[in-house]
């Protein structure tokens, strides 16, 4: 229950995932330990990895609509369709209706796509006339808008991974409040590249391995980490009260009870325990929650040296003698970062959790860091026939930490 009483249901999942559009399709890929992270861009003098979505927009575009839509925004605007398409919910609104209705997106880099067109000249040689609308991060939500028809709040949250988990949790704000009667809440991202390829590698937070052993490249938690490796795709939740949705009769997959956002205010890149700390215990609080009433922690889990191990300390300095009973996993060895967009699709990973009672494996960890001991979810370890409550976890950089605190419906 939120702070004002008010229940906060998720009604509506949507997703264009490396692993498909499809949440439970995408969900079962996820428990059988299947990576969708491959080799890309072979002409780049040192091996790049990532995980790419299959994505199709002729379904949801003409051809003439497609000016100017980088592809962030149709990856957005079909996640989002989909969404309101599972909740129930159809469209355009009309006025009095779109009032009511708000926007939430989280988006970190926006258009990298049209950006790269326009660096490298385009096909032409000169520099696309609708570049600045492609690229802008305010584009996807823009996009949804306007096929929606929604005249309420369009907002969106450019906080480096925290993106999408501070766009769901603004979301969950706005309809606790009674500011909004339905919440379209959730990010997108699209950056693989070659450009941005060459930025993340040159920050040596990457993962590294051969082609033949990309799959098997990220490592969240093990001895012989890396780094990550980048992912694409949108995901977005429906939230709306849980009486207002009981009233018109639609599913419930899970409720969003607390949320948590803090800074670290110390460094641009460097995590920090106490700052992921504070995050989560105010969102446990909001929910109502002791740590030990908290089953599954999908976590931030980046694989990165020096990430990890502040993840487990501050996972630590929060569940104390708990640790141990909290089952994590952290699912970015599947899937990649989605930078921007990972809050929210770790957010639908972790409600579907919730619903099904089945907890995605934590892979590739075949020797835990000393640093980073967690009861990580191992292959075939799925069942959670007791989980009533779990959390998401995103930390960015810039020093943005956010906590989803979900319990089942």
């Amino acid at each position: 229950m939120s702070r004002s009483g008010v229940a906060i249901a998720i009604t509506g999942l949507g997703l264009v995932s490396p692993h498909g559009n499809e949440p439970g399709a995408v969900f079962e890929a996820l428990l059988r330990g299947d990576s969708a992270i491959r080799p890309v861009f072979p002409e780049l003098a040192k091996p790049a990895l990532a995980a790419s979505a299959a994505f199709d927009p002729a379904p949801w575009f003409s051809k003439l609509q497609l000016a100017g839509v980088d592809r962030v925004s149709q990856l957005a605007l079909a996640a989002a369709e989909m969404a309101l398409n599972d909740a129930g919910i159809d469209g355009p609104f009309d006025e009095q209706q779109g009032e009511r209705v708000g926007i939430y997106v989280g988006c970190g880099m926006g258009g990298a796509g049209a950006l790269e067109t326009a660096y490298r000249g385009g096909a032409s040689g000169r520099v696309p006339p609708l570049t600045i609308p492609a690229f802008m991060p305010n584009a996807p939500a823009s996009h949804i808008a306007m096929r929606r028809k929604v005249l309420g709040p369009v907002l969106t949250y450019s906080v480096a991974c925290a993106s999408s988990a501070i766009a769901i949790a603004e979301a969950a704000k706005a309809v606790e409040s009674g500011e909004v009667d339905i919440a379209i809440a959730g990010g997108s991202e699209a950056l693989i590249v070659p450009g941005v390829m060459l930025a993340w590698q040159a920050m040596q937070t990457l993962a590294s391995a051969p082609p033949q052993a990309a799959a098997t490249a990220v490592r969240p938690f093990a001895a012989d980490r890396s780094g990550f490796a980048l992912g694409e795709g949108a995901a977005f939740l429906i939230l709306e009260s849980a009486e207002r949705a009981a009233a018109r009769g639609a599913r419930r997959y899970a409720r969003l009870a607390g949320w948590g956002s803090s800074c670290d205010a110390t460094h641009l890149t460097k995590p920090d325990a106490a700052g992921q700390a504070r995050a989560l215990r105010a969102a446990l609080r909001m929910a109502g929650l002791a740590p030990a009433q908290v089953g599954y922690c999908n976590a931030h889990g980046t694989a990165t040296r020096i990430g990890d191990p502040i993840e487990r300390e501050a996972l630590a300095q929060v569940w104390g003698d708990a640790l141990g009973d909290l089952r994590v996993s952290a699912t970015k060895a599947l899937h990649g970062h989605l930078l921007g967009a990972a809050g929210a699709l770790e957010a639908l990973i972790t409600v579907l959790a919730l619903q099904r009672r089945q907890l995605p494996p934590s892979m590739h960890a075949d020797e835990i860091d000393p640093a980073c001991q967690l009861n990580l979810v191992r292959a075939g370890e799925s069942a959670a026939p007791a989980l009533e409550a779990a959390v998401s976890s995103s930390f960015a950089f810039g020093g943005t930490n956010a906590a989803l605190v979900f319990r089942r419906a």
